[in-house]
């Protein structure tokens, strides 16, 4: 049977459709709830197809509305997502607080189930208990309360985020060193000045190019501000919350509550990670620091510390003298339309996989492009399509401001094609390599999304494994992006001339100087993002910059508060840990490539069967191990972190 893609609605229509969806997937989840509970089918394995089905209109409602709240061009229709949003959470607590559905379920005897069947009964049951369903009805009450305030606080944050564009403007002489296309894509107002807003195509590129110190300060200074006063008070209420919604439920804490359904396990095993990987940095922090102070002292010759407001222009200095790697050179051969049809060539050829482009197919906004997701169905017959995704790479008002992937639709074999889209904001014209990094990146979520889609349940569809593992296939397609064979295949300069494989090896050389300070960089977000849960202090500026002070190599800028505008303390919680600890298996999954031959087809194949398709169908230390043969290690994470 062939699946069509969902039909999405033109721009004009989507405030209808969403209204529509919304309250016919509601209906349908009720509805099968209600008959679970009032006429639960005899046969367990029915019992489970019919709870999925609760979760398949659910996701449906939801996911839509959770891209279209941050995609969509026109503000009533986001508002109205966040609304669908607010009411499919409200339903999801009331189901899983409800005690006669909670009975059907543990009355069930699962032992002819399959594996993958076994373990949707036992997460089921896990769901219920974590909801609260075992409470009294005051506290039940209480936890429906807490949830609904805390989807409000969420899309509030991200919201404010997502809409505090700040600007810095000034006279064009003061942009000496940037890029020419940056400057052409920047003209001077009839007042003599030119805009930088603290958007990423243009505050990266003038704090890592711009010589005036002054204006690198001034836009760094802006970037970290953003959602500031406005998100304290909310980030505040959002700890004390989360803190009491895990003791309701019986934790010690938010922490511990959310590690238990992660591979770490526990809440405590998170600090003790944060600093394992902090002293496994010290020595190599403490290395590539003073070669950036020495250069930084060269111009500023009082200077005893650095700061971010110059560290990134300073480490490109030290990248160019060095390694003789100039960024404006790199960026030459990343064209952003050569990447993006790179990207697909690549992963296509890794995975088996072609992107067929559907140029008429409804999108959001006139810059999404939407893509059919073809996989070879065997000898003599034709590619049958397995997935639709949706390419939205470019800033715009209104839109989600970092880079990520959202589910549109979640995959189940015969049932419905898995769907998703990308959320970036990159530049038109030319990309720093490190975007072209990000976009390899975000992407391994994408095709995770669509490869992981073709199971037979929801609640395992897709990246729907642990949540500290989920960055691990992303982080190991971005080697992809560091090899200068691969990279040849589509980085080439205006006259088509492709990158130097020297060049490429010089550039993987000058990346790795500051890995050391950059990993205890991100220890200081994770610490940040465990001990602000954890201890849920009161003065969050003054938190942050003890934690600067103890983890990160760059002194704290004065009047600042990167808090406010780090949007993971929303979405990743107390569990930012989990990046490097991706990555710690990212390493370890790439050992089993061959350098010399990144498509080798059985390997590759391999990865994608073992690793990617299974979904969250099982533990993803099974899944790892099942593709290396033994358990993942930190050897590998290690050996590369001190080379």
């Amino acid at each position: 049977m062939t699946l069509a893609p969902l039909d999405l609605p033109t721009p004009d229509h989507t405030q209808e459709w969403v209204e529509a969806r919304t309250r016919d997937g509601l209906a349908a989840a009720r509805e099968l709830a209600d008959r679970l509970r009032e006429d639960p089918p005899a046969d367990v394995l029915e019992v489970l197809r019919t709870w999925d089905e609760v979760a398949r209109a659910l996701s449906g409602v939801a996911a839509a509305a959770s891209l279209l709240a941050n995609v969509h061009p026109d503000e009533e229709v986001r508002t109205t997502c966040e609304a669908a949003e607010v009411e499919v959470d409200r339903l999801v607590t009331s189901l899983r607080q409800d005690r006669r559905l909670y009975d059907v379920f543990a009355a069930l005897d699962g032992s002819g189930l399959d594996p993958a069947a076994a373990r949707l009964l036992d997460k089921t049951l896990e769901d219920f208990r974590r909801a609260g369903v075992d409470r009294d009805d005051a506290t039940r009450a209480r936890l429906v309360e807490i949830n609904e305030r805390l989807t409000e606080i969420g899309q509030e944050f991200g919201r404010t985020i997502r809409d505090d564009v700040r600007t810095v403007r000034v006279p064009p002489e003061r942009l000496a060193g940037l890029p020419q296309d940056w400057l052409d894509a920047h003209p001077v107002a009839d007042d003599g000045l030119v805009t930088v807003t603290t958007d990423y195509p243009d505050s990266v590129p003038v704090r890592m190019f711009a010589h005036d110190a002054d204006l690198r300060r001034q836009v760094t200074v802006a970037f970290l501000e953003r959602g500031w006063p406005r998100n304290e008070p909310l980030l505040t209420e959002l700890f004390a919350l989360r803190h009491e919604l895990a003791t309701l439920v019986g934790y010690t804490d938010w922490a511990s509550y959310d590690a238990d359904v992660k591979m770490i396990g526990e809440g405590s095993a998170i600090p003790a990670f944060i600093d394992k990987i902090a002293a496994a940095a010290e020595e190599p922090m403490r290395r590539d620091l003073a070669l950036l102070l020495e250069r930084y002292r060269r111009d500023v010759p009082e200077a005893t510390a650095i700061d971010t407001a110059d560290s990134v222009y300073y480490e490109e200095l030290v990248r160019q003298e060095r390694h003789d790697v100039d960024a404006q050179r790199v960026r030459a051969y990343f064209d952003f339309g050569k990447v993006r049809q790179g990207l697909l060539e690549v992963t296509g050829r890794l995975f088996g996989l072609e992107y067929v482009a559907v140029p008429d197919a409804p999108v959001w906004h006139e810059d999404v492009t939407a893509y059919d997701v073809l996989r070879a169905a065997g000898p003599g017959a034709a590619p049958e399509r397995i997935g639709r995704i949706y390419l939205d790479l470019h800033p715009r008002e209104g839109k989600y401001k970092h880079a990520a992937q959202f589910t549109l639709v979640d995959g189940l074999a015969g049932r419905q094609l898995p769907e998703g889209a990308l959320v970036c904001n990159f530049a038109r014209g030319l990309m720093e390599h490190d975007h072209v990094v990000t976009l390899f990146h975000e992407f391994g979520h994408l095709v995770h999304h669509v490869l992981g889609g073709q199971g037979d349940w929801t609640r395992f569809s897709g990246v729907a494994t642990e949540w500290d593992f989920v960055e691990a296939p992303s982080q190991l397609l971005e080697e992809w992006a560091w090899d200068a064979e691969v990279l040849r295949t589509f980085a080439t300069d205006a006259s088509g001339e492709p990158i130097p494989v020297d060049l490429v090896e010089r550039m993987r050389a000058a990346d790795e100087f500051g890995k050391g300070y950059h990993a205890r960089t991100q220890m200081f977000y994770a610490a940040m993002s465990y001990w602000f849960h954890a201890s849920r202090p009161a003065d969050l500026t003054a938190a942050m910059r003890d934690l600067q002070e103890r983890y990160s190599p760059f002194r704290y800028i004065e009047g600042t508060h990167m808090f406010a505008g780090f949007g993971h303390l929303s979405g990743y919680s107390s569990a930012y840990y989990t990046y490097m600890w991706s990555l710690v298996i990212a390493k370890d999954l790439f050992s089993a490539f061959d350098a010399a031959d990144l498509f080798d087809s059985a390997v590759a194949g391999r990865y994608r069967d073992r690793v990617l398709a299974p979904g969250g169908s099982r533990d993803a230390a099974d899944l790892v191990a099942d593709f290396l043969g033994r358990p993942y290690t930190f050897d590998a994470y290690a050996a590369w972190l001190a080379r």
